[in-house]
C-alpha cells in the first residue's frame, strides 16, 4: 500500500472538500439567473454565486467566524469561480486521464465518509437538487484538476544542493523544528502593478497593522481585509513547522512570543503581510513521526463483494471491537484478505508517504488505539486502527531527502500562485453587467 506521491495527498483533501461543499443542503439561489463571467468556454452563473456564498455564510456561521461585507464577499467568491473555471479548462485541454474505476472509488470514498451507502448519496444529492451525473462529473473535475496541478507545479519548483545545506545547517542550529500558527492579514500585490498600486496595497496593509496594533481583534479586522484563503479563520493558516512555512514568516515571528503582532509590515513576492504569532511548540531537530498501525482489508475484488457490502462487515466488525465481544487482532486474523492477517493485521512501523493517500488520511485522523470508519483505497475496504506514534531520528541520507521535500514544500504555494496566474493571464475572461 506504499505510495509517497504528493499529488495523490492534496488530490485527496481537495477531493472531501467538494465533496462537503456539493453536499451542503443549501436551498436553490432565489434569484433571477444571468451570467455573471465567461471563462474559456465555461460560464460563471449568478445562481452559482448565490449558492457558493450561502455555502460560504453557512460554514462562517457554523464556525461563528465574521465574514467581510456583502459587497466584498459576492467579490472573493466571483474570482474563487474564475479560478476554479480556469484551472477545470485547463486540466480538460491538458490530455489527463482519470478512468472510471478512479472515479468509482472516489465517488465511493465520499460516501463511506459520510457515513453514505451509494444509494443514500443518489438521493442526498437529489435532494439538494444536483444531479448524480453533475456530481460525478464534478468529482472528475477536481481530479483532474489536482492531477495536472501537482505535475505542473512540481515542474516549476527547483531544489538545489546549497539550499540542502542551508537548511541542514539551520536546523543544526537549533530550533529550526519549531512549530508555529501564525495569523496573517495578506493584501496582494499583482505581478504588474505600478508604484502608484504598490504604494496603495502597502497603505492598506499599514492601515490593518495600526489597527491590531491599537488593539482590534486581529481576527476581526482579518476577515475585513485580508485577501486569502484563511480569513474567513481569521487569518490563521494552522500550526505548521518552521521547515514547511516560508523563511521570512518564520523570520518575522521567532523573535515574538505567543499573542505577539509583528512590528512592521511584512513584504513578499505576493503582496504584503501583517503577522500575529497565535502560537509556538518546539520540537526535537532531524525526527520525524512514525506510526505503528494495522488494519482488516476486505478486498472488493472479490466476487459478489461491493465498496458498500464491504463497508457494512467492516463497520459490524468495529461495533464487536467496540463492544468488547472481539478484538481487532482476532477478526484480522479470521477475515483481513492480505499478508498482515496472521500478525492480526499489524503494518509495523510507518513513516508519513508510505501508504496510499486515502489511508494516510485516515490514520492522521486517529489517535492512538482509535479506530476509523471504513477507508476505500484501490485496494479495497479498509478499518484501520493506531496502534502507537514514535519520533525517530533520521540518517544522513534521510534528512536530506526530508530537507528536500520540506524545500518542495515551502515553494508549492509560491509556484502554484504563479502557476495560476499565468494561466488566468492566458485564459479568455468576460465580466458581464447584470440584466438591466
Amino acid at each position: 500500500m506504499t505510495d509517497s506521491n504528493l499529488a495523490r495527498r492534496r488530490a485527496l483533501a481537495a477531493l472531501a472538500a467538494l465533496a462537503l461543499g456539493m453536499t451542503a443542503g443549501l436551498a436553490p439561489a432565489q434569484t433571477s439567473d444571468y451570467i455573471v463571467a465567461v471563462v474559456n468556454q465555461e460560464l460563471v452563473t449568478a445562481a452559482e454565486v448565490q449558492q457558493r456564498i450561502a455555502r460560504v455564510r453557512a460554514e462562517a456561521a457554523q464556525n461563528r467566524s465574521q465574514l467581510p461585507s456583502a459587497t466584498a464577499l459576492r467579490q472573493q467568491v466571483v474570482e474563487m469561480l474564475i479560478d476554479e473555471r480556469v484551472l477545470v479548462t485547463n486540466a480538460r485541454d491538458s490530455g489527463a486521464r482519470i478512468d472510471e474505476s478512479e472515479l468509482d472509488r472516489a465517488v465511493a470514498n465520499v460516501a463511506v465518509q459520510n457515513q453514505l451507502t451509494l444509494v443514500q448519496l443518489r438521493e442526498r444529492l437529489r435532494k439538494e437538487g444536483i444531479e448524480y451525473a453533475k456530481f460525478r462529473a464534478n468529482v472528475k473535475d477536481q481530479m483532474l484538476v489536482e492531477r495536472v496541478r501537482e505535475r505542473e507545479v512540481a515542474s516549476r519548483i527547483k531544489v538545489s544542493e546549497a539550499e540542502i545545506d542551508a537548511l541542514l545547517e539551520e536546523r543544526r542550529n537549533g530550533g529550526a523544528n519549531a512549530q508555529f500558527n501564525i495569523a496573517q492579514i495578506m493584501v496582494p500585490v499583482p505581478d504588474n502593478a505600478n508604484q502608484a498600486m504598490v504604494g496603495e496595497r502597502r497603505a492598506l496593509a499599514q492601515a490593518a497593522l495600526r489597527r491590531v496594533r491599537a488593539g482590534e481583534d486581529f481576527a476581526v479586522v482579518a476577515r475585513e481585509v485580508s485577501q486569502d484563503s484563511n480569513r474567513t479563520q481569521g487569518g490563521e493558516i494552522g500550526m505548521r513547522p518552521a521547515d514547511r512555512l516560508p523563511d521570512v514568516f518564520v523570520k518575522a515571528v521567532r523573535p515574538l512570543k505567543a499573542g505577539e503582532i509583528s512590528p512592521d509590515v511584512l513584504r513578499s513576492a505576493a503582496g504584503f503581510h501583517v503577522l500575529k504569532l497565535v502560537e509556538r511548540k518546539d520540537e526535537g531537530a532531524f525526527s520525524v513521526q512514525q506510526v505503528r498501525a494495522r488494519h482488516i482489508l476486505l478486498r472488493t475484488s472479490a466476487a459478489g463483494l461491493s465498496n458498500e457490502a464491504a463497508a457494512r462487515r467492516l463497520i459490524q466488525f468495529k461495533r464487536e471491537i467496540l463492544a468488547g465481544s472481539k478484538t481487532f487482532e482476532q477478526l484480522a486474523r479470521d477475515n483481513s484478505e492480505d499478508g498482515s492477517a496472521a500478525q492480526g493485521g499489524d503494518l509495523g512501523w510507518a513513516s508519513a508517504g508510505q501508504y496510499v493517500p486515502e489511508f494516510e488520511e485516515a490514520l492522521a485522523a486517529l489517535d492512538v488505539g482509535g479506530i476509523s470508519d471504513p477507508v476505500v483505497t484501490r485496494f479495497g475496504v479498509h478499518l484501520v486502527q493506531v496502534v502507537d506514534r514514535r519520533q525517530v531520528t533520521l540518517d544522513n541520507k534521510q534528512q536530506r531527502e526530508q530537507a528536500r521535500n520540506i524545500l518542495r514544500e515551502q515553494k508549492f504555494d509560491e509556484a502554484y500562485a504563479e502557476w495560476l496566474r499565468d494561466l488566468r493571464g492566458r485564459a479568455y475572461i468576460e465580466m458581464r453587467d447584470p440584466p438591466q
